[in-house]
């Protein structure tokens, strides 16, 4: 097995590349994205390897893949004009190794569910046509099918694969420069300034710190298994019930991927699929953040009715002149990154590459001073394995979406669903919400957040387009959605990780995250039904009000299913919250 010091340097190669990327100008598609998948092999098949097999077979696909991956690169031009058909036999074996390397990739480091539906996609893309009824296909040549996935623009080099390489990996490398110095002590230090002292501050903080730290790890996982082994021994020392302090983690954690600005790849992805300037995007995505965030903050408030939750004691609170150093860390960075896209209005990309080189300088130094030389060796390292890991977890996921959506595509499976979304909720949005919500919850208990949202809008986007909703109502509504498993039984990732951490039952974890968590479930509903919240670019004074008349909402909502009220104030209080939602929209 490669020591750290190759896989820091190997992350290093990737990092160098996908900023040159940025920095060179255009590079042709069927280059960059095979190199970009080139660059991810190792990290899937070797350093993720556990037992001497998958070692060596890992050595195998990725000799493999890069043969295949380098084949398509050296030889774009020449591809380009076979337009997505293969015409010799051995096109063919190289199609083969490459979907399979992907599925693999995949497999190996997320499991099995999102290879298994690739497969499945493509089984049905080559034998589909023995499919009786309507949904059958008249039928593709297997060159043509295999060719349009493997040696076009289209399939795993499509333009999720495209915004993998050219804004994910950017903004990826930007979180691994932060993480690796002092921005999460930053975090930390502003959230328990900011609620320590308050009641219930131990769980506040962690909503804060979660929604700072989120905002660039853009994963629930990484979230809790980071501020979580800071906030959860505060909250259970403090005597906080441990199912309320693993639910607030996990619950915390998950708005990591609806909080503005990395939103776990998604709103990136959202930039290529609607052709919404990525600025609109994050504005439109920052109230409904903000308010998921208070929706859990008022559900702490409502728990601490039941429980004596205290506040952190004033010696564990940071100085002023310490709040200032460590928040400098993040606050540079942040603010570089927001000159560029708001200032000169460069591209996302172009904006974070500045700021990527601001955080760097930042790593030679700390809270003290000047970084120690140990401290500065082990930062780079950090920064090195945690990119180059990341960077290649996330093309893994993206490029195995990429059949599917590439296989809806040719076969045209993607239109037949829309028409049956249409027809079984009989041409009306609401019930056709209803069955989009069920598809995402249930595709997003298998796959990734943003594996799932890629599938659900690309066949529910357009029944809902069709049934009035507007793109962006649509993309977001889907992408908070494919985020209930993260807090949902049977399969809620974040609060397995935070009931382990606190050793309790995940039932009960579970039961209480998904209380805290009401605004996951209410707030998709309400950006349909009050379209102006998410209008903040175009209509700010009704996004405000919007927003302000939904936040009194989760309030009732919140405190109704929380607080120890009795019964009759509790279904006024409910009342009354979903009255505001759905019947006085704005």
């Amino acid at each position: 097995m490669p020591s750290k010091y190759f896989w820091a340097g190997f992350g290093f190669v990737s990092i160098i590349f996908h900023l040159t990327l940025i920095f060179s100008g255009l590079v042709p598609n069927l280059v960059s994205r095979p190199l970009h998948m080139a660059l991810a092999l190792p990290w899937a098949f070797i350093f993720i390897s556990n037992t001497p097999l998958q070692r060596y077979t890992g050595y195998v696909f990725t000799l493999l893949g890069l043969a295949t991956t380098l084949w398509v690169a050296y030889n774009a031009n020449s591809l380009g004009d076979q337009y997505g058909y293969i015409s010799e036999n051995y096109q063919l074996w190289i199609a083969a190794v490459l979907l399979l390397s992907v599925l693999e990739m995949a497999r190996r480091s997320i499991g099995w569910p999102l290879p298994l539906v690739a497969l499945i996609s493509l089984g049905y893309g080559l034998f589909g046509q023995y499919i009786p009824g309507e949904f059958g296909h008249p039928g593709t040549p297997l060159g043509s099918f295999l060719g349009t996935l493997t040696i076009a623009e289209g399939g795993i080099w499509g333009k999720l694969t495209g915004v993998s390489v050219s804004i994910v990996a950017i903004f990826v490398i930007f979180g691994a420069m932060l993480n690796a110095g002092e921005a999460g002590q930053g975090f930390m230090n502003i959230a328990l300034t900011a609620a320590g002292r308050l009641r219930g501050g131990a769980a506040k903080v962690s909503v804060i710190s979660s929604a700072l730290f989120g905002s660039i790890s853009g994963s629930a996982s990484a979230n809790v298994a980071s501020t979580g082994t800071i906030t959860l021994p505060a909250m259970t020392k403090l005597g906080y019930p441990k199912s309320l302090a693993g639910a607030t983690e996990a619950v915390a954690s998950s708005g990591g991927q609806i909080m503005p600005p990395l939103m776990g790849a998604g709103a990136f992805v959202m930039v290529e699929l609607t052709g919404i300037p990525y600025q609109s995007i994050m504005m439109a995505a920052i109230f409904p953040a903000i308010l998921y965030f208070w929706a859990v903050w008022v559900g702490i408030d409502a728990f601490a009715l039941r429980y004596d939750l205290k506040a952190v004691s004033k010696d564990q609170q940071p100085s002023r002149r310490t709040l200032l150093i460590t928040c400098s860390f993040f606050m540079i960075p942040f603010g570089i990154l927001l000159w560029g896209m708001f200032g000169p209005a460069y591209t996302p990309q172009f904006s974070a590459s500045i700021a990527i080189f601001s955080a760097a300088l930042l790593l030679f130094f700390n809270s003290k001073g000047l970084s120690r030389k140990k401290q500065l060796i082990e930062r780079i390292e950090s920064v090195g394995i945690n990119a180059g890991k990341q960077i290649a977890m996330i093309a893994s996921i993206i490029l195995c979406a990429s059949i599917v959506v590439g296989v809806l595509a040719i076969t045209g499976l993607g239109v037949k669903i829309t028409s049956l979304i249409i027809s079984g909720s009989g041409g009306m949005l609401w019930p056709a919400i209803l069955l989009t919500a069920i598809a995402c919850l249930i595709l997003g208990m298998e796959v990734p957040t943003t594996a799932a949202y890629v599938i659900c809008i690309s066949v529910a986007g357009p029944a809902l387009a069709q049934l009035g909703l507007s793109a962006l109502q649509a993309h977001l509504f889907v992408f908070w959605f494919a985020l209930l498993s993260t807090i949902t039984p049977p399969v809620c990732g974040s609060v397995f990780i935070a009931a382990g951490m606190v050793k309790e039952n995940w039932l009960k974890v579970a039961g209480i995250a998904m209380m805290l968590g009401v605004g996951l479930y209410l707030i998709p509903l309400a950006m349909v039904a009050n379209p102006s919240l998410i209008a903040l670019g175009s209509s700010p004074w009704l996004a405000i009000a919007s927003a302000l008349k939904i936040a009194l909402a989760l309030y009732l909502i919140s405190m109704a299913l929380i607080a120890p009220f009795k019964y009759i104030k509790r279904a006024v209080y409910l009342g009354v919250g979903l009255t505001l939602i759905f019947a006085l929209a704005i």
